[in-house]
């Protein structure tokens, strides 16, 4: 049975999950997830011929991993601990550069040239190559962020694990997320494409051609456009607001 029908067979009966004699090879399974996640030879999701295609087995793992994994106190400095998912860790190995203040999980894949500020990856992300995490900048669970991408200080990327069919935010290639900007709830940005500061992009969030006045989606910013906050006028009992 290879590892994805492994994980689905445990996700069939989680019951046995609070047995402590199945807890143990259940365990060995997820590990090799979390691994593979690590390293980047799997990924929760990816986009396929323009299409997000979400695996859903991989965050059925991660789910039940929570589960089996006992809490552990570990140190990092002065700073103490205590989780179920232990730090990323030999960054110069996977040639990343980790300015201090910046922490990662294990179970999140950080490509070869990614630059963390002070900064918070999540287990089940994906940050490619060469892309920034700014300062305070927040990469949630299971979120796909492309190459050269560059997330401004205090951006948000939400994550999703649950349920496990739900679409994670997808950010592609050539990316520039303004500050203090949030893209939640398996918003998509495509190629090329610019957010100003301050931008909050929701999965129903409105994007309009601001030359036609058109609605071109919901929650999806075209590739390489250029895209900031705006208001429509709504009458309501008690007046006009934006």
């Amino acid at each position: 049975m290879g590892i994805q029908e492994s994980v689905q067979d445990l996700w069939e009966d989680k019951d046995r999950l609070g047995n402590l004699s199945e807890q143990g090879r259940a365990r060995q399974i997820l590990l090799k997830v979390i691994d593979s996640l690590d390293s980047g030879e799997i990924r929760v999701a990816q986009v396929v011929d323009g299409e997000v295609i979400v695996h859903e087995w991989v965050k059925q793992a991660i789910l039940m991993f929570f589960k089996v994994q006992a809490m552990t106190k570990f140190s990092v400095g002065p700073f103490e601990y205590l989780d179920k998912i232990p730090l990323k860790d030999n960054y110069a190995n996977a040639k990343v550069r980790a300015v201090p203040g910046a922490i990662a999980r294990r179970g999140s894949f950080l490509a070869p040239g990614v630059t963390l500020m002070p900064s918070y990856v999540n287990i089940g992300a994906y940050v490619d190559e060469d892309t920034m995490v700014d300062t305070w900048a927040t990469v949630g669970s299971c979120a796909q962020v492309g190459k050269r991408v560059h997330l401004s200080g205090g951006v948000g990327i939400g994550g999703v694990l649950e349920p496990p069919q739900a679409a994670p935010v997808i950010i592609e290639d050539d990316v520039f997320i303004g500050s203090r900007s949030m893209v939640v709830e398996g918003a998509r940005v495509r190629n090329g494409a610019k957010l100003g500061a301050g931008v909050i992009l929701t999965s129903s969030t409105p994007v309009i051609d601001s030359a036609t006045g058109e609605e071109v989606s919901r929650g999806v910013v075209p590739e390489r456009a250029i895209a900031v906050m705006a208001t429509r006028e709504k009458k309501f009992d008690g007046g006009t607001y934006g």
